[in-house]
C-alpha cells in the first residue's frame, strides 16, 4: 500500500507533467496561436470553476469567513508582487506563445527570471493537490484534473514563445522538467506541512492558493487567450468553466 504522503508526491508530479508535455507539442508540434488560445481560455475556464467551487468553498468550511478572506487576498497579493518583480527582470511575457519573449540579449538574467516564473505560477495549484489529501487521504480529483487541464495549455504556450526567443531545447525541456518534478515536491510539502496545522492556518494556506492562481490567471494566461482568441475568449473560457463545474458534481455523488 503507497503511503499518503508518497500519494501526494504523485498526484502532484502527475499534474505537473502536463507541463513537460505542453512543452513538447508546442517545441516539436507547433500548433497555431488561434487554437493555443483557446485551449489557454478553457484551461482558465477549469481553474476559475475549481477556485470557485472547490477550494474557496473548502477554504470557507474549514476556518470561515476571515481566514479565507484573509488567505485570498494575501496570496493575489504576493503572487501579483512576485510577478511584478520578475516582469521587470525580462518575464513578463513567459506564457506568451508569439514573439513578446525576451531573449538573453535582449534583457540578461530574463532566462533565470522566466524559470522562477514559472515556478512560482505552478507552486501554489500543486500544494492544493497535497491538502486536499489532509482529510481522509484521499486526493481531491476535481484539482488534479483542473490543474492538468490547464497545466497543458501553460507548457504548450510558454515553450512556443521560448522557442521563437531563441532559448535551447536543453533550456525549455530542462525548465520544465524541473518545475513538473517541484510539482511533484510541493503536493508532497502540502500534505506532510500543512497537515500538522490547525485548521483555520490550512484555511488560510488553501485561500491563499487560490488568490494567486486567480491572479496568475487574470495576469498571464487570459490575456494570452484574448490576444488570439479574441471574441470567443469569453465563449471559450465558460465552457471550461462548465466542464469542471460538472466534474466537481459528479464527483461529489
Amino acid at each position: 500500500m503507497i503511503a499518503p504522503w508518497l500519494k501526494a508526491g504523485l498526484w502532484g508530479l502527475l499534474a505537473g507533467s502536463a507541463l513537460l508535455l505542453g512543452a513538447a507539442i508546442g517545441y516539436f508540434a507547433p500548433i497555431r496561436q488561434r487554437i493555443v488560445a483557446g485551449i489557454m481560455a478553457f484551461g482558465s475556464g477549469v481553474l476559475i470553476s475549481a477556485l470557485s467551487f472547490d477550494l474557496m468553498n473548502e477554504a470557507y468550511e474549514q476556518g470561515g469567513f476571515t481566514a479565507t478572506a484573509v488567505g485570498f487576498l494575501s496570496g493575489a497579493a504576493i503572487y501579483t508582487l512576485a510577478n511584478w518583480i520578475l516582469a521587470r527582470q525580462g518575464a513578463k511575457h513567459r506564457k506568451r506563445s508569439g514573439k513578446q519573449q525576451l531573449t538573453e540579449k535582449d534583457s540578461a538574467g530574463s532566462g533565470t527570471a522566466l524559470a522562477i516564473g514559472a515556478l512560482i505560477d505552478g507552486i501554489p495549484e500543486s500544494i492544493v493537490i497535497g491538502i486536499s489529501m489532509i482529510k481522509g487521504g484521499t486526493v481531491s480529483m476535481v484539482a488534479v484534473v483542473a490543474i492538468f487541464l490547464s497545466n497543458l495549455p501553460e507548457g504548450l504556450s510558454s515553450s512556443a514563445g521560448m522557442k521563437k526567443a531563441g532559448r535551447s531545447k536543453q533550456y525549455i525541456f530542462g525548465v520544465w522538467a524541473f518545475i513538473s518534478l517541484a510539482s511533484g515536491l510541493a503536493s508532497l510539502a502540502g500534505y506532510t506541512i500543512f497537515g500538522q496545522f490547525q485548521e483555520e492556518v490550512i484555511s488560510a494556506i488553501t485561500a491563499l492558493a487560490a488568490g494567486a492562481i486567480l491572479a496568475m490567471l487574470s495576469d498571464t494566461m487570459i490575456p494570452e487567450a484574448f490576444e488570439h482568441a479574441h471574441d470567443f475568449t469569453g465563449l471559450i473560457t465558460v465552457l471550461g468553466f462548465l466542464t469542471a463545474f460538472i466534474l466537481n458534481r459528479l464527483t461529489e455523488g
